[in-house]
């Protein structure tokens, strides 16, 4: 591998102010010290207390000490606010007047989207290596593009083609004639199934597995008898595929995870399943064959849906629930079976008094058989 950039600021600290807010640049835990001032002026935020308070890293309220930062996002929160070593504290408008001892606070609309935007000033990610590790493989009439950086004992099938600043991680496995898009990168173990198709800023975690054939038989024969995969796996732009996920490929049709698309660990998706754009789906969901998931759908987790139905635009699926039947747009369904959430919630609550309502029938039916015994 290529060897790093851009190196050499050491211990040396820098400063910068802008309008009057001072950043520091330091080797500290976070690699960077923001004052209370500064975060203020970067969330367009209003300081209460301390202006000069400074803080090098995040942590919880109630794990956080001096020189950290952390928010509050409710009065739900005020106990751990009130009790937080924090020395600058994110907070919404309700709780801005919750006592604290912190040395200031920063009202902000949305402590915890602010928090995430500040991020990236106070931790700095690994510098990206470009180059091609001694021990990677690399098939015939494969094309790499600018500044991959390809990793050790990795494999790259014969005709695949990547994009720009492809970043893949040890011992994962290209396919032969996949496609990638730019700045897609692969954590280790990952394999990608020969065929497939990633749109550009598509982000795939450790041992996932994309554009395995789907689960398809035919029984003839007295036997199983495997259904051919020929469809493909297209993932398109900007998709977070998480840990231990698998993606099947179609059988003759394509399987397609919309742009935008984020799915968590150890979810299963099979095989000609079309999911839309910006959907959010948790971790150890099961997507059965052909379901179609139309665009800004958020499923909970371990949530099973059935084969061949559709789940509509911008509907939610709770955690744990079964899906039997199509769901229309915009809609909320819980349980299993799984059913709107209002009538799910008035099920669950009439068979909670299910048991006291048989131990008063049992009562009655009692008392009166023991009125007869002594009559």
């Amino acid at each position: 591998m290529t060897p790093a950039r851009g190196g050499g600021r050491g211990g040396r600290e820098r400063r910068e102010r802008k309008g009057g807010a001072q950043q520091q640049e330091s080797g500290g835990e976070g690699g960077r010290v923001l004052t209370a001032a500064a975060i203020a002026e970067l969330t367009g935020g209003v300081v209460q207390g301390d202006a000069t308070a400074t803080i090098t890293s995040v942590a919880a309220l109630d794990r956080a000490r001096d020189g950290q930062l952390s928010f509050c996002v409710s009065a739900k929160y005020a106990a751990l606010l009130e009790g937080t070593d924090a020395s600058v504290v994110l907070v919404a408008p309700d709780v801005a007047d919750t006592r604290t001892r912190a040395r200031a606070r920063v009202v902000v609309a949305k402590p915890q989207e602010s928090l995430v935007s500040l991020l990236p000033r106070l931790y700095r990610l690994p510098e990206r290596q470009s180059g091609i590790h001694p021990t990677a493989v690399i098939g015939r009439g494969a094309r790499l593009g600018d500044a991959a950086a390809i990793g050790p004992y990795t494999h790259i099938g014969d005709g695949a083609v990547l994009g720009d600043r492809v970043t893949i991680d040890a011992h994962c496995t290209v396919g032969p004639d996949v496609r990638v898009g730019d700045d897609v990168h692969f954590f280790p173990g990952v394999t990608i199934y020969a065929g497939s198709q990633l749109g550009n800023r598509v982000a795939v975690h450790a041992n996932a597995c994309i554009g395995s054939d789907g689960f398809g038989y035919v029984f003839r024969d007295g036997r199983h008898e495997k259904i051919p995969h020929v469809g493909r796996c297209i993932i398109e732009d900007d998709v977070e595929i998480g840990a231990g996920t698998t993606i099947d490929r179609g059988s003759v049709d394509d399987t397609v995870v919309g742009a935008g698309t984020k799915i968590d660990n150890l979810v299963q998706i099979a095989h000609n399943v079309r999911i839309g754009r910006l959907c959010l789906i948790a971790a150890q969901v099961g997507v059965a064959g052909s379901v179609r998931i139309e665009d800004g759908v958020v499923i909970g987790g371990q949530a099973g849906l059935s084969g061949h139905h559709t789940i509509g635009k911008g509907a939610t699926i709770a955690a744990q629930s079964g899906i039997f039947g199509n769901v229309p747009a915009g809609e909320t369904w819980s349980g299993y079976p799984a059913r709107p959430h209002r009538e799910s919630l008035r099920a669950h609550a009439a068979l909670f008094k299910l048991a006291g309502l048989i131990k008063r029938i049992e009562k009655l039916v009692g008392g009166g058989s023991a009125g007869k015994g002594r009559a």
